[in-house]
């Protein structure tokens, strides 16, 4: 599988922003700009979106780091924001900051 195949996405449709593939310390900038982009865009229609993290297939804490840069952007669109299924991996990285309880309690 070349390189650009394995590189993150994220995508919105009908209020769920979901989110595929590995997240690491060299793909989150894009990712997060993306994700950015499309939480300002559906500021303009809705007032609740769903992150679905079903489709990571390897996390890193800068994954954690990107969702809270996405939380913070969300709050201050005025937009509702709450995760499913969220790997046990991030779970466990959550836990170490002290998170854990912030990302389950918005799923």
């Amino acid at each position: 599988m070349s390189a650009e195949a394995q590189l993150p996405t994220v995508q919105v449709e009908g209020g769920v922003l979901s989110i595929s593939g590995a997240i690491d310390a060299h793909t989150v900038i894009s990712l997060r700009a993306e994700g950015e982009r499309l939480i300002k865009t559906a500021s303009e229609s809705l007032k609740s979106l769903v992150v679905d993290l079903a489709g990571l297939s390897n996390t890193h804490s800068a994954a954690l780091s990107m969702l809270l840069c996405w939380s913070r952007l969300a709050e201050k669109q005025g937009i509702s924001l709450s995760f499913r299924e969220a790997p046990d991996r991030l779970i466990s990285l959550a836990s170490l900051s002290n998170l854990e309880d912030w990302l389950q309690s918005r799923t």
